[in-house]
């Protein structure tokens, strides 16, 4: 779950989970004002809504089925050691495609990163379908991870330019909206597709599944005024452009660290040093000032943000492993373990959103994740035999409410402090947090899981009752870990009020 939900006009529009960004910030521009009459499903708009919403919908649909396929392909493919980097590789990948998207739109347009988005999304799960290796497999979820960037940055621009101003909110509403289904349906369709034709098919059947509704959107994004190329014109200077050169340095430097920390060796300090020297100076510059030291309002808001996105996702990547192979769940009542968190976000988001909540906003996020704290340190009492493994799906109604609280207040309280000229500005940098925290705390995960002795996991999974202490002991480390990221993240909430405000 990762997502967002600004208010009245924009707070009511964005719930997006990740890896979806948010809040949107629409670009100038629109379709004629004849096609203004009727709402969002009116006949001038209709082909356009529900195509968004079908490919919004998909990659909501193969986000709840990874988590829920994710343990037993990587038990197949003897993997279990490198289980963070097949989640890593598609935040990593991403986090440089949503700069590269935003750069290719202004440029060029939306319709060839939506496109080229696509494709590489397609591919991505074709080769993580198909593959032989863990390491193949990690290498699709990472082409997965630029098609899902440079397509949901793309729609974004897409309904800037396509809807008029008072259409937006209610476009935007319905990127939330698509993903309720797949976060109900997703589970047990994956879990059955896994358990009676083979986790491959959860990957190998989604990519015709996208064709359609690229079909039925064509002929309006065909209409979408054309971005006029700048004097440097053309690839070199999308790619050459300061944001994107960031965004790369960070996904790289991102990359070697991960890779340094699953290799717990002299060796790896070169890698590491590396990564650091790429990942420190990137983020500094992609991040609002005073950011890693909690400044007052906005820089706190943005760091909150990332460390909510973070310790939700890096914790949420391995409740299905923890159940698959500590307590024999099958992958089906594994990802529905996760359900019930989807629903009671949005039950937090609609609380959150109630006029009379406006003055208490910092505390929201802090009571947000406060809740997020205890859900986490809720799942590891789940190794212990006595405790019912309905546990699991407890706590995680208890985290998604608190997520509804805090990322959706958070994108409220940006646009507060934001002048409207920063508008943009400071929402890219909340999506970057978003990125950078997914990145950087299911990395930190991965290192801990295997350092703890995770990767020596049995490939058939164990109960609980005869595991071995060290398994154990690695989900009890990753947990802990990111209990205490949402323990900070809640102590951050004193740092949101700007000085006499």
């Amino acid at each position: 779950m990762s997502a967002d939900q600004p208010c009245d006009s924009d707070v009511a529009a964005a719930t997006d989970r990740p890896p979806i960004p948010g809040p949107p910030v629409p670009a100038p521009g629109g379709m004629p004002a004849a096609g203004d009459e009727g709402g969002v499903l009116g006949p001038a708009y209709r082909a356009l809504t529900f195509g968004i919403i079908s490919v919004v919908s998909l990659v909501a649909f193969e986000a709840s089925a990874v988590n829920t396929a994710m343990p037993v392909a990587a038990r197949a493919l003897d993997g279990i050691g490198l289980y963070a980097f097949a989640f890593s590789a598609f935040f990593t990948a991403s986090l440089f495609a949503m700069a590269l998207s935003g750069e290719w739109s202004d440029r060029r347009g939306p319709l060839a990163p939506l496109f080229t988005g696509v494709a590489a999304f397609g591919t991505g799960l074709l080769i993580a379908g198909g593959a032989q290796s863990m390491g193949m497999f990690v290498a699709g979820r990472g082409v997965q991870g630029l098609g899902g960037g440079l397509v949901i940055v793309s729609l974004y621009v897409v309904v800037g330019r396509a809807y008029p101003e008072r259409l937006r909110p209610a476009v935007m509403a319905s990127f939330s909206a698509a993903w309720v289904v797949p976060v109900i349906v997703g589970p047990l369709v994956a879990g059955t597709v896994t358990e009676h034709a083979g986790w491959r098919w959860v990957f190998l059947s989604i990519p015709v599944l996208i064709l359609l509704p690229l079909g039925v959107m064509l002929p309006a994004l065909r209409k979408l005024p054309r971005a006029e190329p700048g004097p440097l014109g053309g690839a070199r200077h999308i790619l050459g452009s300061r944001r994107t050169r960031l965004a790369l340095a960070a996904a790289v430097g991102a990359g070697l660290v991960q890779y340094a920390g699953q290799h717990l060796s002299w060796a790896a300090l070169l890698p590491a040093a590396a990564g650091l020297a790429l990942l420190v100076p990137a983020v500094l510059r992609l991040l609002p000032r005073g950011t890693f030291r909690a400044a007052r309002g906005l820089p706190a808001v943005v760091l909150m943000r990332g460390l909510a996105a973070g310790a939700l996702v890096a914790a949420e990547s391995f409740i299905p492993l923890l159940l698959v192979t500590q307590r024999g769940l099958t992958a089906t009542l594994a990802g529905l373990s996760l359900t019930g968190g989807g629903l009671t976000w949005a039950l937090g988001s609609f609380v959150q959103s109630r006029p009379r909540m406006d003055p208490h906003r910092e505390r929201l996020m802090g009571l947000g994740m406060a809740f997020l704290a205890v859900a986490i340190a809720m799942v590891p009492l789940a190794l212990l035999d006595g405790v019912p493994v309905w546990i699991v799906a407890v706590a995680w109604t208890v985290g998604g409410f608190g997520m509804g609280l805090n990322i959706s207040s958070g994108s409220v309280l940006l646009l507060k402090l934001s002048r409207p000229a920063e508008v943009g500005s400071n929402s890219g940098s909340l999506q970057m947090s978003d990125a950078l925290g997914n990145v950087t705390f299911v990395g930190v995960s991965g290192v801990l899981f295997v350092a703890f002795g995770g990767g020596s996991i049995a490939a058939g999974g164990q109960p609980a009752a005869t595991a071995g202490p060290g398994q154990a002991a690695a989900f009890v480390a990753v947990f802990a870990a990111m209990a205490v990221v949402a323990v900070a993240g809640a102590c951050v909430s004193v740092r949101l009020k700007q000085k006499g405000a």
